[in-house]
C-alpha cells in the first residue's frame, strides 16, 4: 500500500508560500506559508499534520492493542501536540483518554504504553513520545 500528497512552493522562503494535496482528495489545496510555519497566521504547517497523523495512528493502536486484551473501548481520543524547536521536531505529548467501562485499568495502561512502542508513526518519528493516559469507566 502506498500512500501519496504533493506540494508546491512558491516564491522565496518568508515571502513565499503553498499548496499542498493528499492523493485520496481528503484534503486539496491546502495553504501553508513561513507564517503558518513559524508564526501564528492561521493556516496549517507540516507539524501540524505530523500531529493530525500521530494522534489517529496512535488512538487506531490502542483500540488494536485494547482489543487484543479483550476490550472493545466506547472510545479512545487523543491529542498529539508537536514541539518543534531549532527546527527539530523534540517531541510529542500524546494526551489520551480511553473509555472502556468495567474495563481492567492494568490491561488498559498495558495496551496503552504496547500500542506507543507500536504505533507506526511513532516508529518513524524521531523524537521523545510521552503520553499521559486518562482511564474513563
Amino acid at each position: 500500500m502506498k500512500r501519496t500528497a504533493d506540494a508546491i512552493w512558491n516564491r522565496g522562503l518568508k515571502e513565499g508560500s503553498g499548496t499542498f494535496n493528499v492523493g485520496s482528495g481528503a484534503l486539496q489545496d491546502q495553504k501553508y506559508s513561513f507564517k503558518t510555519r513559524f508564526e501564528s497566521d492561521p493556516g496549517t504547517n507540516p507539524e501540524e499534520l505530523i500531529a493530525a497523523a500521530h494522534a489517529s495512528c496512535f488512538s487506531m493502536a490502542v483500540a488494536a492493542q485494547l482489543g487484543e486484551r479483550g476490550i472493545t473501548p466506547k472510545a479512545v481520543a487523543t491529542r498529539a501536540s508537536i514541539t518543534f524547536e531549532d527546527l527539530t521536531l523534540k517531541k510529542s505529548l500524546l494526551e489520551t483518554t480511553v473509555t472502556a467501562p468495567g474495563a481492567d485499568r492494568g490491561k488498559v495502561e498495558e495496551a496503552a504504553q504496547a500500542a506507543k512502542a507500536g504505533c507506526p508513526i511513532s516508529k518513524v518519528l524521531n523524537l521523545e513520545i510521552e503520553l499521559q493516559l486518562t482511564i474513563e469507566n
